[in-house]
Protein backbone atom coordinates (compact mmCIF):
# COMPACT_ATOMS: atom_id res chain seq x y z
CA UNK A 1 0.00 0.00 0.00
CA UNK A 2 1.33 3.38 -1.00
CA UNK A 3 1.28 6.10 1.07
CA UNK A 4 1.21 9.52 -0.02
CA UNK A 5 2.58 12.12 2.34
CA UNK A 6 2.11 15.74 1.59
CA UNK A 7 4.82 18.25 2.01
CA UNK A 8 4.56 20.94 4.39
CA UNK A 9 5.72 24.70 3.33
CA UNK A 10 6.69 27.40 5.50
CA UNK A 11 4.96 30.42 4.76
CA UNK A 12 7.06 33.51 5.87
CA UNK A 13 5.76 36.95 5.98
CA UNK A 14 7.22 39.47 4.23
CA UNK A 15 7.59 42.57 5.71
CA UNK A 16 9.58 46.05 3.88
CA UNK A 17 12.57 46.97 6.24
CA UNK A 18 12.93 50.64 5.56
CA UNK A 19 15.63 53.23 6.68
CA UNK A 20 13.32 54.15 9.42
CA UNK A 21 11.62 51.33 10.27
CA UNK A 22 12.52 50.47 13.61
CA UNK A 23 11.49 53.87 14.93
CA UNK A 24 8.70 53.50 17.09
CA UNK A 25 8.26 57.15 18.83
CA UNK A 26 10.37 59.76 20.31
CA UNK A 27 11.61 57.72 23.56
CA UNK A 28 10.40 59.74 26.33
CA UNK A 29 9.31 59.17 29.78
CA UNK A 30 6.26 61.37 31.13
CA UNK A 31 8.33 64.13 32.08
CA UNK A 32 9.92 64.56 28.56
CA UNK A 33 12.81 63.54 29.41
CA UNK A 34 14.44 61.67 26.41
CA UNK A 35 16.02 58.20 27.28
CA UNK A 36 18.94 57.18 26.19
CA UNK A 37 17.92 53.92 24.11
CA UNK A 38 13.83 53.81 23.38
CA UNK A 39 11.71 53.41 20.51
CA UNK A 40 14.47 52.49 18.77
CA UNK A 41 16.10 55.95 19.41
CA UNK A 42 19.63 56.07 20.52
CA UNK A 43 21.03 59.68 21.44
CA UNK A 44 20.26 63.29 20.54
CA UNK A 45 18.66 63.55 23.96
CA UNK A 46 17.63 67.40 23.64
CA UNK A 47 17.03 67.50 20.27
CA UNK A 48 14.39 64.98 21.24
CA UNK A 49 13.08 66.82 24.30
CA UNK A 50 12.45 69.77 22.32
CA UNK A 51 10.53 67.56 19.68
CA UNK A 52 8.84 66.40 22.65
CA UNK A 53 7.42 69.76 23.89
CA UNK A 54 6.21 70.55 20.08
CA UNK A 55 4.56 67.44 20.30
CA UNK A 56 2.97 67.79 23.56
CA UNK A 57 1.68 71.36 22.52
CA UNK A 58 0.55 69.55 19.23
CA UNK A 59 -1.70 67.23 21.05
CA UNK A 60 -3.52 69.76 23.15
CA UNK A 61 -4.34 72.14 20.16
CA UNK A 62 -2.42 74.74 21.58
CA UNK A 63 -0.17 75.63 18.57
CA UNK A 64 -1.11 75.68 14.97
CA UNK A 65 0.86 77.93 12.16
CA UNK A 66 4.04 77.80 13.59
CA UNK A 67 7.23 76.26 12.20
CA UNK A 68 10.44 73.85 13.14
CA UNK A 69 13.62 73.43 12.08
CA UNK A 70 15.70 70.40 12.46
CA UNK A 71 19.12 71.62 11.11
CA UNK A 72 22.26 69.24 11.60
CA UNK A 73 24.49 67.05 9.39
CA UNK A 74 23.97 64.48 7.45
CA UNK A 75 23.58 61.19 9.64
CA UNK A 76 22.04 62.66 12.97
CA UNK A 77 18.36 61.74 13.13
CA UNK A 78 16.27 64.51 12.03
CA UNK A 79 14.37 62.40 9.61
CA UNK A 80 14.06 59.86 12.41
CA UNK A 81 13.40 62.47 14.87
CA UNK A 82 10.21 63.73 12.51
CA UNK A 83 9.28 60.05 11.89
CA UNK A 84 8.93 59.61 15.90
CA UNK A 85 6.54 62.61 16.04
CA UNK A 86 4.36 60.75 13.27
CA UNK A 87 4.60 57.53 15.50
CA UNK A 88 4.05 59.84 18.75
CA UNK A 89 0.84 60.95 17.21
CA UNK A 90 -1.09 58.42 16.23
CA UNK A 91 -3.71 58.08 13.39
CA UNK A 92 -5.72 60.70 14.38
CA UNK A 93 -3.44 63.70 13.99
CA UNK A 94 -3.22 64.05 10.01
CA UNK A 95 0.99 63.83 9.09
CA UNK A 96 2.38 64.51 5.62
CA UNK A 97 6.05 63.95 4.63
CA UNK A 98 7.50 65.02 1.35
CA UNK A 99 11.05 65.97 0.08
CA UNK A 100 11.29 69.40 -0.96
CA UNK A 101 12.51 68.57 -4.20
CA UNK A 102 8.94 66.47 -4.84
CA UNK A 103 7.05 70.44 -5.57
CA UNK A 104 8.97 70.78 -8.77
CA UNK A 105 8.20 67.20 -10.59
CA UNK A 106 5.01 67.63 -9.91
CA UNK A 107 2.58 68.37 -13.37
CA UNK A 108 1.24 71.80 -11.08
CA UNK A 109 2.00 74.42 -10.17
CA UNK A 110 4.48 75.12 -7.18
CA UNK A 111 2.14 77.43 -5.07
CA UNK A 112 -0.53 74.67 -5.75
CA UNK A 113 0.75 71.72 -4.69
CA UNK A 114 2.13 73.35 -1.41
CA UNK A 115 -1.61 73.96 -0.82
CA UNK A 116 -2.49 70.83 -1.14
CA UNK A 117 0.22 69.32 0.98
CA UNK A 118 -0.99 72.25 3.85
CA UNK A 119 -4.69 71.04 3.55
CA UNK A 120 -3.61 67.50 3.79
CA UNK A 121 -2.13 68.50 7.01
CA UNK A 122 -4.99 70.21 8.62
CA UNK A 123 -7.98 67.62 9.64
CA UNK A 124 -12.01 68.00 10.03
CA UNK A 125 -13.26 66.05 12.78
CA UNK A 126 -16.67 65.19 11.81
CA UNK A 127 -19.74 64.76 14.23
CA UNK A 128 -22.59 62.80 13.48
CA UNK A 129 -25.22 61.30 15.56
CA UNK A 130 -26.43 57.65 14.41
CA UNK A 131 -29.06 55.40 15.22
CA UNK A 132 -28.06 52.03 15.84
CA UNK A 133 -28.93 49.09 17.72
CA UNK A 134 -26.57 47.38 20.12
CA UNK A 135 -26.59 43.96 22.29
CA UNK A 136 -26.00 40.83 22.73
CA UNK A 137 -27.06 38.01 20.21
CA UNK A 138 -29.81 35.23 21.90
CA UNK A 139 -30.57 33.28 18.78
CA UNK A 140 -30.24 33.96 15.09
CA UNK A 141 -32.57 31.79 13.00
CA UNK A 142 -32.61 31.85 9.07
CA UNK A 143 -35.04 30.10 6.84
CA UNK A 144 -34.58 29.66 3.18
CA UNK A 145 -36.82 28.67 0.87
CA UNK A 146 -36.99 24.53 -0.09
CA UNK A 147 -36.31 25.35 -3.55
CA UNK A 148 -33.20 27.16 -2.99
CA UNK A 149 -34.51 30.14 -5.22
CA UNK A 150 -35.79 32.70 -3.78
CA UNK A 151 -34.79 35.71 -0.97
CA UNK A 152 -34.15 34.58 2.29
CA UNK A 153 -35.65 35.57 5.37
CA UNK A 154 -35.13 35.74 9.28
CA UNK A 155 -34.54 36.62 12.62
CA UNK A 156 -32.19 37.57 15.55
CA UNK A 157 -32.96 37.96 19.26
CA UNK A 158 -30.98 40.36 20.99
CA UNK A 159 -30.77 41.41 24.74
CA UNK A 160 -29.47 44.46 26.93
CA UNK A 161 -29.40 44.13 30.66
CA UNK A 162 -32.49 45.91 30.68
CA UNK A 163 -34.70 44.04 28.27
CA UNK A 164 -34.78 41.35 25.43
CA UNK A 165 -36.14 42.10 21.83
CA UNK A 166 -36.71 40.06 18.45
CA UNK A 167 -36.61 41.89 15.01
CA UNK A 168 -37.10 40.48 11.60
CA UNK A 169 -34.29 40.04 9.32
CA UNK A 170 -34.23 41.02 5.26
CA UNK A 171 -32.12 40.16 2.67
CA UNK A 172 -29.75 42.70 3.32
CA UNK A 173 -28.78 41.93 6.87
CA UNK A 174 -29.07 38.12 6.74
CA UNK A 175 -25.75 38.77 3.80
CA UNK A 176 -24.25 40.74 6.75
CA UNK A 177 -24.52 38.40 9.79
CA UNK A 178 -23.44 35.47 7.31
CA UNK A 179 -20.61 37.98 6.10
CA UNK A 180 -19.04 38.92 9.82
CA UNK A 181 -20.39 35.39 10.73
CA UNK A 182 -22.42 36.31 13.96
CA UNK A 183 -23.73 33.55 15.81
CA UNK A 184 -25.19 33.43 19.71
CA UNK A 185 -22.63 35.02 22.52
CA UNK A 186 -22.17 37.69 20.42
CA UNK A 187 -22.30 41.24 21.35
CA UNK A 188 -22.91 43.48 17.91
CA UNK A 189 -24.12 46.79 17.18
CA UNK A 190 -26.31 47.66 14.14
CA UNK A 191 -26.54 50.95 11.82
CA UNK A 192 -29.91 51.65 11.09
CA UNK A 193 -29.24 53.74 8.60
CA UNK A 194 -26.53 52.01 6.48
CA UNK A 195 -27.01 48.20 7.87
CA UNK A 196 -23.79 47.79 8.60
CA UNK A 197 -23.24 45.34 11.13
CA UNK A 198 -19.72 45.50 13.42
CA UNK A 199 -19.06 42.84 15.59
CA UNK A 200 -17.55 44.35 19.21
CA UNK A 201 -16.40 40.63 20.34
CA UNK A 202 -18.27 37.86 22.86
CA UNK A 203 -19.86 38.47 25.72
CA UNK A 204 -18.52 37.77 29.49
CA UNK A 205 -21.35 35.27 29.83
CA UNK A 206 -19.60 32.90 27.29
CA UNK A 207 -16.40 32.73 28.52
CA UNK A 208 -16.66 29.09 29.67
CA UNK A 209 -16.47 28.14 25.80
CA UNK A 210 -13.01 29.51 25.93
CA UNK A 211 -11.73 26.09 24.80
CA UNK A 212 -13.58 26.26 21.58
CA UNK A 213 -12.24 29.52 20.41
CA UNK A 214 -9.39 31.26 19.11
CA UNK A 215 -6.82 32.59 21.86
CA UNK A 216 -7.12 35.93 20.64
CA UNK A 217 -11.30 36.04 21.10
CA UNK A 218 -12.20 39.63 22.68
CA UNK A 219 -14.33 39.15 25.48
CA UNK A 220 -17.18 42.29 26.44
CA UNK A 221 -19.77 43.45 28.95
CA UNK A 222 -23.71 42.75 27.98
CA UNK A 223 -24.54 46.20 27.31
CA UNK A 224 -26.61 47.85 29.53
CA UNK A 225 -29.96 50.27 28.45
CA UNK A 226 -32.04 50.49 25.57
CA UNK A 227 -31.11 48.06 22.72
CA UNK A 228 -32.04 51.12 20.28
CA UNK A 229 -29.98 54.56 20.94
CA UNK A 230 -28.78 57.52 19.62
CA UNK A 231 -24.66 57.04 19.52
CA UNK A 232 -22.61 60.11 18.68
CA UNK A 233 -19.58 58.99 15.30
CA UNK A 234 -16.59 60.54 14.48
CA UNK A 235 -14.61 60.76 11.13
CA UNK A 236 -11.70 62.51 10.50
CA UNK A 237 -10.66 64.02 6.82
CA UNK A 238 -8.59 66.29 5.79
CA UNK A 239 -9.01 69.24 4.42
CA UNK A 240 -7.90 68.11 0.72
CA UNK A 241 -9.74 65.21 0.56
CA UNK A 242 -12.74 67.52 0.68
CA UNK A 243 -11.54 69.44 -1.70
CA UNK A 244 -11.14 66.31 -4.28
CA UNK A 245 -14.61 65.47 -3.38
CA UNK A 246 -16.29 68.53 -3.43
CA UNK A 247 -14.20 69.42 -7.06
CA UNK A 248 -14.14 66.50 -9.09
CA UNK A 249 -17.29 64.76 -10.76
CA UNK A 250 -16.31 61.53 -9.36
CA UNK A 251 -16.10 62.47 -6.15
CA UNK A 252 -14.96 60.34 -3.97
CA UNK A 253 -13.55 57.90 -6.55
CA UNK A 254 -10.72 60.84 -7.71
CA UNK A 255 -8.95 60.30 -3.77
CA UNK A 256 -8.03 56.50 -5.48
CA UNK A 257 -6.90 57.54 -8.87
CA UNK A 258 -4.03 59.87 -7.27
CA UNK A 259 -5.16 62.51 -10.03
CA UNK A 260 -6.20 65.34 -8.11
CA UNK A 261 -5.02 68.26 -10.84
CA UNK A 262 -5.34 71.82 -9.54
CA UNK A 263 -8.14 72.76 -7.71
CA UNK A 264 -9.79 76.36 -8.00
CA UNK A 265 -9.51 78.73 -5.05
CA UNK A 266 -13.67 79.15 -5.11
CA UNK A 267 -13.90 75.58 -4.10
CA UNK A 268 -11.51 75.68 -0.94
CA UNK A 269 -13.03 79.01 -0.55
CA UNK A 270 -16.84 77.49 -0.27
CA UNK A 271 -15.49 74.39 1.81
CA UNK A 272 -13.46 77.07 4.82
CA UNK A 273 -16.74 78.59 4.78
CA UNK A 274 -18.90 75.40 5.32
CA UNK A 275 -16.50 73.75 8.02
CA UNK A 276 -16.16 77.88 9.37
CA UNK A 277 -20.32 76.64 10.20
CA UNK A 278 -20.32 73.84 11.32
CA UNK A 279 -17.47 74.77 13.90
CA UNK A 280 -19.94 77.58 15.22
CA UNK A 281 -22.79 74.61 15.60
CA UNK A 282 -20.32 72.13 17.05
CA UNK A 283 -20.60 69.11 14.20
CA UNK A 284 -16.95 69.74 13.85
CA UNK A 285 -13.60 70.37 15.09
CA UNK A 286 -10.20 71.19 13.45
CA UNK A 287 -7.35 69.40 13.78
CA UNK A 288 -3.95 70.78 13.40
CA UNK A 289 -1.64 68.14 11.95
CA UNK A 290 2.12 68.21 10.96
CA UNK A 291 3.41 68.75 7.42
CA UNK A 292 7.28 67.84 7.45
CA UNK A 293 9.76 68.58 4.73
CA UNK A 294 12.60 66.97 4.12
CA UNK A 295 15.47 68.58 1.86
CA UNK A 296 13.86 71.98 2.49
CA UNK A 297 16.97 73.98 1.11
CA UNK A 298 15.61 72.64 -2.51
CA UNK A 299 13.42 74.89 -2.10
CA UNK A 300 13.50 78.65 -4.11
CA UNK A 301 12.58 81.92 -3.46
CA UNK A 302 9.07 81.74 -4.54
CA UNK A 303 8.01 78.63 -2.29
CA UNK A 304 9.64 80.55 0.73
CA UNK A 305 7.54 83.43 0.20
CA UNK A 306 4.45 81.36 -0.32
CA UNK A 307 5.52 79.36 3.20
CA UNK A 308 5.70 82.85 5.15
CA UNK A 309 2.44 83.98 4.28
CA UNK A 310 0.70 80.46 4.67
CA UNK A 311 2.22 80.50 8.18
CA UNK A 312 -0.13 83.39 8.74
CA UNK A 313 -3.30 81.59 7.79
CA UNK A 314 -6.03 80.64 9.90
CA UNK A 315 -5.89 76.91 8.80
CA UNK A 316 -2.14 76.60 8.89
CA UNK A 317 -0.64 73.07 10.39
CA UNK A 318 2.82 73.18 12.15
CA UNK A 319 5.40 73.25 9.72
CA UNK A 320 8.73 70.89 10.22
CA UNK A 321 11.65 71.83 8.01
CA UNK A 322 14.67 69.80 8.02
CA UNK A 323 17.86 70.40 6.26
CA UNK A 324 21.47 69.78 6.27
CA UNK A 325 23.63 72.30 5.03
CA UNK A 326 25.46 75.41 6.20
CA UNK A 327 25.79 78.98 4.90
CA UNK A 328 24.57 78.52 1.39
CA UNK A 329 22.92 79.86 -1.36
CA UNK A 330 19.37 80.54 -1.51
CA UNK A 331 17.79 78.43 -4.38
CA UNK A 332 16.62 81.09 -7.05
CA UNK A 333 18.91 84.08 -5.84
CA UNK A 334 22.49 84.80 -5.65
CA UNK A 335 22.43 85.64 -1.89
CA UNK A 336 23.64 83.50 0.49
CA UNK A 337 21.56 82.38 3.75
CA UNK A 338 22.20 80.43 6.87
CA UNK A 339 20.71 77.17 5.60
CA UNK A 340 19.82 78.33 2.13
CA UNK A 341 16.67 79.49 3.67
CA UNK A 342 15.52 83.26 4.03
CA UNK A 343 16.13 85.15 7.35
CA UNK A 344 12.72 86.69 7.46
CA UNK A 345 11.65 82.54 7.51
CA UNK A 346 14.91 81.52 9.79
CA UNK A 347 12.87 84.22 12.07
CA UNK A 348 9.69 82.14 12.01
CA UNK A 349 10.97 78.99 12.80
CA UNK A 350 12.00 77.30 16.24
CA UNK A 351 15.21 75.74 15.55
CA UNK A 352 16.23 72.25 16.73
CA UNK A 353 20.09 71.65 16.23
CA UNK A 354 21.24 67.65 16.09
CA UNK A 355 24.67 66.82 16.58
CA UNK A 356 26.83 64.37 15.76
CA UNK A 357 26.84 60.48 17.33
CA UNK A 358 29.13 59.95 19.90
CA UNK A 359 30.95 55.67 19.56
CA UNK A 360 28.56 54.19 21.48
CA UNK A 361 25.42 55.50 20.21
CA UNK A 362 26.92 54.33 16.74
CA UNK A 363 27.14 50.80 17.98
CA UNK A 364 24.07 50.94 19.59
CA UNK A 365 22.07 51.90 16.47
CA UNK A 366 23.99 49.45 14.26
CA UNK A 367 22.74 46.95 16.86
CA UNK A 368 18.98 48.18 16.62
CA UNK A 369 19.52 48.01 12.86
CA UNK A 370 20.99 44.37 13.10
CA UNK A 371 17.63 43.41 15.07
CA UNK A 372 15.62 45.12 12.45
CA UNK A 373 16.79 43.42 9.74
CA UNK A 374 17.25 39.87 11.29
CA UNK A 375 20.62 39.72 10.93
CA UNK A 376 23.27 37.81 13.25
CA UNK A 377 26.40 40.17 14.10
CA UNK A 378 29.48 38.74 15.58
CA UNK A 379 30.65 41.06 18.65
CA UNK A 380 34.16 41.93 16.67
CA UNK A 381 31.80 42.27 13.59
CA UNK A 382 29.73 45.14 15.60
CA UNK A 383 33.09 46.51 16.58
CA UNK A 384 34.29 46.97 13.35
CA UNK A 385 31.07 47.98 11.88
CA UNK A 386 30.94 51.02 14.67
CA UNK A 387 34.69 51.86 13.66
CA UNK A 388 33.75 52.42 9.84
CA UNK A 389 30.99 54.20 11.08
CA UNK A 390 32.60 56.63 13.37
CA UNK A 391 35.17 57.21 10.20
CA UNK A 392 33.21 57.18 7.43
CA UNK A 393 29.41 58.13 7.94
CA UNK A 394 26.51 56.00 10.02
CA UNK A 395 24.80 55.60 7.04
CA UNK A 396 27.47 53.82 5.15
CA UNK A 397 27.49 51.59 8.13
CA UNK A 398 24.13 50.51 8.00
CA UNK A 399 24.15 49.80 4.34
CA UNK A 400 27.09 47.19 5.07
CA UNK A 401 25.25 45.18 7.09
CA UNK A 402 22.82 43.79 4.61
CA UNK A 403 25.59 43.27 1.87
CA UNK A 404 27.93 41.35 4.59
CA UNK A 405 24.93 39.58 5.85
CA UNK A 406 24.75 38.24 1.61
CA UNK A 407 28.58 38.03 1.41
CA UNK A 408 27.93 35.48 5.00
CA UNK A 409 25.08 33.57 3.33
CA UNK A 410 27.43 32.47 0.35
CA UNK A 411 29.63 30.39 2.38
CA UNK A 412 26.57 28.90 4.62
CA UNK A 413 27.07 30.80 7.26
CA UNK A 414 24.73 31.91 10.29
CA UNK A 415 26.05 34.10 11.68
CA UNK A 416 28.30 37.67 10.24
CA UNK A 417 32.11 37.66 11.03
CA UNK A 418 34.70 40.25 10.64
CA UNK A 419 36.03 38.58 7.34
CA UNK A 420 32.58 39.18 6.06
CA UNK A 421 32.57 42.87 6.84
CA UNK A 422 36.07 43.35 5.42
CA UNK A 423 34.77 41.64 2.65
CA UNK A 424 31.80 43.96 1.92
CA UNK A 425 33.70 47.06 3.07
CA UNK A 426 36.33 46.11 -0.12
CA UNK A 427 33.19 44.90 -2.52
CA UNK A 428 31.79 48.90 -1.61
CA UNK A 429 33.79 52.20 -1.12
CA UNK A 430 32.56 55.25 0.45
CA UNK A 431 32.43 58.70 0.00
CA UNK A 432 36.02 59.26 0.76
CA UNK A 433 37.89 57.12 -1.09
CA UNK A 434 35.76 57.59 -3.62
CA UNK A 435 36.75 61.11 -3.92
CA UNK A 436 40.43 60.40 -3.46
CA UNK A 437 40.47 57.78 -5.97
CA UNK A 438 38.66 61.08 -8.44
CA UNK A 439 41.65 62.44 -7.43
CA UNK A 440 44.63 60.64 -8.09
CA UNK A 441 42.80 59.37 -11.76
CA UNK A 442 40.56 62.83 -12.61
CA UNK A 443 43.12 63.20 -15.81
CA UNK A 444 41.76 60.10 -16.73
CA UNK A 445 38.18 60.89 -16.36
CA UNK A 446 35.69 62.83 -19.14
CA UNK A 447 34.98 66.70 -18.18
CA UNK A 448 37.29 67.08 -15.86
CA UNK A 449 36.77 70.37 -13.47
CA UNK A 450 39.18 70.14 -11.31
CA UNK A 451 41.77 71.01 -13.26
CA UNK A 452 40.13 74.07 -14.53
CA UNK A 453 39.29 74.35 -10.59
CA UNK A 454 42.64 75.14 -9.59
CA UNK A 455 42.68 77.94 -12.71
CA UNK A 456 40.36 79.58 -12.05
CA UNK A 457 41.61 79.58 -8.48
CA UNK A 458 45.47 80.87 -9.57
CA UNK A 459 43.01 83.58 -11.48
CA UNK A 460 41.01 84.79 -9.07
CA UNK A 461 44.67 84.89 -6.64
CA UNK A 462 45.76 87.24 -9.49
CA UNK A 463 42.96 89.66 -9.47
CA UNK A 464 42.78 89.76 -5.56
CA UNK A 465 46.84 90.75 -5.92
CA UNK A 466 46.17 93.34 -7.95
CA UNK A 467 43.27 94.66 -6.92
CA UNK A 468 45.48 94.93 -3.64
CA UNK A 469 48.40 97.15 -5.61
CA UNK A 470 45.52 99.25 -7.47
CA UNK A 471 44.49 100.21 -3.92
CA UNK A 472 47.56 100.90 -2.41
CA UNK A 473 48.46 102.68 -5.27
CA UNK A 474 45.61 105.02 -4.41
CA UNK A 475 45.73 105.28 -1.10
CA UNK A 476 49.63 106.59 -1.55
Amino acid sequence: MDVKTTGQIDVTRVERVGAHSHIRGLGLDDVLDARAKSDGMVGQLAARKAAGVILRLIKAGKISGRGVLLAGQPSTGKTAIAMGMAQALGEETPFTMMAASEIFSLEMSKTEALTQAFRRSIGVRIKEEAEIIEGEVIDVQIERPASGAGAKSGRISLKTTDMEAEYDLGQKFIDALVKEKVQSGDVITIDKASGKITKLGRSFTRAHDFDAMGAATRFVQCPAGELQKRKEVVHTVSLHEIDVINSRTQGFLALFAGDTGEIKPEVREQIDLKVSEWRAEGKADIVPGVLFIDEVHMLDIECFSFLNRALESELAPILILATNRGITTIRGTNYKSPHGLPIDLLDRLLIIPTSPYAKKEIREILAIRCEEEDVDVADDAKVLLTAIGEQTSLRYAIHLITVAHLVAQKRKAAEVSVDDVKRAYELFIDVKRSTEFLRQHQAEYVFSAAGDDEEEDEDDEEEEQQAGKGGAMRDA
